[in-house]
């Protein structure tokens, strides 16, 4: 009996392999080793176009990239200016549609959801070129709507410049990033579906008016989620390419606001073939992302509110 118990927790170990494998030969055939290549790439000359001519050349191109390319540093500190502005708009907007889909007296609830979700699943390249017809200053769509609107002469000449004014950019990405807000919103609507009721009917008994109920139960009881989506929000951001890089082709207009690191990334590495500075630059990406996420993670016991969490 003994020894068929054994051989049936073998068998179940090896089904448990063979079910992983897949995720671990993927995992280490597309992440690892391209990440192990790069990082031996840093430290060359690496060009695809001429590739018998790589020689080692140690911490230079790391050296270059902390201390003496002022463009690297400037395309590091753009996309943190953006990534404030577009995070704070894609949440308050998924948070505000969440809590409207959440509403016991909303109707259709599930058409709502579909809705809301389905622009993720049109591809971002055809998004952006969408966009970037509907923001154009001479024909969009939007300005000739907000003409309609408020009977202002917004239009031809006099349209508002979405992707031209150096003040707006950002403001204009972000607007182009809530068109994908549908995964952050499908998640905070999760997060509030699993508050119990009970404390909203305690705190109605309390007389607790909405908006108390709404800072006092509803925030904290989701801070788990909001902790994961703000991981994987700057984690994303920091990679931040395709609108820039379909709206101008990655030439950073206006003034240079839109050359933020991961477009940097890609000029260095695949239009001036500069590899191994470029694998220097990816690094320096995926650093600043474990710099974000432990942040987060270190500060996470003071804001982050788990149930049954013992403080």
């Amino acid at each position: 009996m003994r020894t068929r118990a054994l051989s049936l927790k073998t068998w179940e170990r090896r089904w448990g392999y063979l079910f992983i494998a897949p995720w671990v030969i993927g995992f280490l055939a597309l992440y690892l080793m391209p990440m192990i290549a790069s990082l031996g790439f840093s430290f060359t000359n690496f060009n695809p176009a001429t590739p018998e001519k790589t020689v080692w050349v140690g911490l230079e191109n790391w050296s270059r990239a902390i201390f003496a390319d002022k463009e690297a540093l400037a395309s590091v500190v753009k996309i943190l200016s953006f990534i404030p502005i577009c995070l704070g708009m894609s949440f308050i907007s998924a948070f505000v549609l969440a809590i409207v889909l959440n509403s016991k007296m909303l109707l259709g609830k599930s058409l709502y959801r579909t809705l809301f979700y389905l622009p993720t699943m049109i591809p971002l390249v055809a998004s952006a070129i969408m966009w970037y017809g509907a923001l154009n200053a001479q024909t969009g769509w939007i300005d000739q709507l907000l003409a309609t609107a408020t009977g202002l002469p917004l239009t031809g000449q006099n349209g508002i410049r979405w992707v031209d004014s150096p003040s707006l950019i950002y403001v204009t990405y972000s607007m182009i990033s809530l068109w994908g807000v549908g995964n952050t919103f499908v998640i905070f609507l999760a997060g509030l579906q699993g508050v119990p009721t009970e404390l909203y009917e305690a705190a109605e008994i309390d007389g607790a008016g909405w908006w108390r109920r709404l800072f006092r139960i509803t925030l904290p009881m989701v801070t788990p989620v909001l902790f994961f989506n703000l991981i994987i929000g700057v984690i994303g951001l920091l990679q931040y390419f395709t609108v820039p890089y379909v709206m101008n082709n990655g030439t950073g207009y206006p003034n240079d606001l839109t050359n933020f690191v991961m477009v940097y990334f890609y000029r260095q590495s695949f239009a001036y073939f500069n590899m191994g500075y470029g694998a220097v630059l990816a690094w320096l990406i995926f650093i600043l992302g474990l710099i974000f996420t432990a942040i987060l993670f270190g500060t996470q016991k003071r804001w982050v509110y788990y149930a049954g969490e013992k403080r």
